[in-house]
């Protein structure tokens, strides 16, 4: 009953977080922002720009863990085991896990992004961490990310969940779920607005692009399938994190083929699961392209060999240095203004 009563309470605050507001999608989102960026003066909205970065790391209610639920496809509960007398959760590769401290982390990074200018178009960038991860030693301290996006000059904000912590663990969690993602997002808009002083509906209609590393393929598989979020998405970045859920992918790409870019960089890890996912693309109709792109446009979907290099540092160091800068840095749409 416990449980129950903490999941009704999580599922009705988010859910009020939404009330009244409009959804829209990618198209309608940048629409938007041009028009209140050509007609709307600027002394009317004085807090629009961020001249600095900020970073801060929070509680949600609707985080991905804890999660008391199945396991899709094998339709298991998630605590399938005990040891010591605590119950747990069996890993593929990491084996038992228990419950907490491993999927009791409800934290949630933001980053407000370095000259973050709300009256211009702007990007809500959602990245899923890979396995053996914790948001500070690892998204903010190892892969920089929020430093990274600052660097990119994109225009927009960072959202960063905590998965499994510190495990070798791919588990979605709640992301399993139909309709989470948008519940998980609309808090983040409310957070977000929170941090800077404005209306949780600037950042609830943000265009999203999602990036995915390694072990984050898992949950980035179920929020574009199944998340209740897919008009807003705008592209997907894939960094060494093809290790599954394709036909999850090939599907969204097939129902988004000209509104939101595709990429896939890779290295030895995932480099025979890439190969599988462009065949399953080209037999589908779909015209993948090899190579680096200086330009992320809808419709686009790229295949990135980034060569011999190693899988733990390649959000760091991959076919250049700062991957993920260089891939921010050239979706046009958020370019920064300098």
């Amino acid at each position: 009953m416990k449980n129950a009563r903490m999941e009704l309470s999580r599922r009705d605050m988010t859910r009020l977080l939404l009330a009244g507001a409009p959804l829209l999608t990618a198209k309608d989102a940048l629409a938007q922002s041009r028009r209140q960026q050509q007609t709307a003066p600027a002394a009317k909205t004085p807090n629009a720009k961020m001249p600095a970065g900020r970073t801060t790391i929070v509680e949600f209610l609707a985080s991905p863990f804890p999660y008391d639920g199945r396991v899709p496809d094998r339709d298991t509960p998630f605590y399938d085991a005990t040891k010591d007398g605590r119950r747990g959760h069996t890993s593929p590769r990491g084996g038992f896990y228990p419950e907490s401290p491993t999927y009791t982390d409800r934290r949630v990074l933001l980053h407000i992004g370095a000259g973050f200018d709300s009256s211009k178009p702007a990007a809500l960038v959602v990245y899923l961490h890979g396995n053996r991860a914790t948001l500070v030693r690892d998204v903010r301290n190892r892969q920089r990310v929020p430093a990274q996006f600052d660097a990119s000059g994109i225009n927009g904000v960072l959202v960063a969940p905590q998965f499994a912590l510190d495990a070798l663990d791919s588990s979605a969690g709640h992301f399993w779920e139909p309709n989470f993602f948008t519940d998980f997002l609309n808090e983040a808009a409310s957070r977000l607005g929170e941090m800077t002083k404005m209306s949780g509906s600037v950042f609830r209609s943000m265009p999203i692009v999602l990036v995915a590393y390694s072990g984050g393929y898992n949950p980035a598989a179920y929020a574009l399938q199944i998340g209740g979020a897919a008009g807003r998405m705008h592209g997907v970045i894939l960094l060494d994190a093809l290790f599954g859920e394709h036909e999850r992918f090939v599907n969204w790409l097939v129902n988004k083929r000209n509104d939101a870019f595709f990429i896939s960089a890779y290295g030895p890890a995932s480099r025979a699961q890439n190969a599988t996912m462009k065949r399953m693309l080209a037999a589908r109709g779909l015209g993948p392209r090899d190579g680096r792109p200086t330009v992320l446009s809808p419709g686009s979907i790229w295949f990135l060999d980034a060569g011999n290099v190693e899988h733990n540092d390649f959000v760091t160091k991959a076919w250049v240095p700062d991957p993920l800068k260089v891939l921010l840095s050239q979706i046009p749409e958020f370019r920064r203004q300098r």
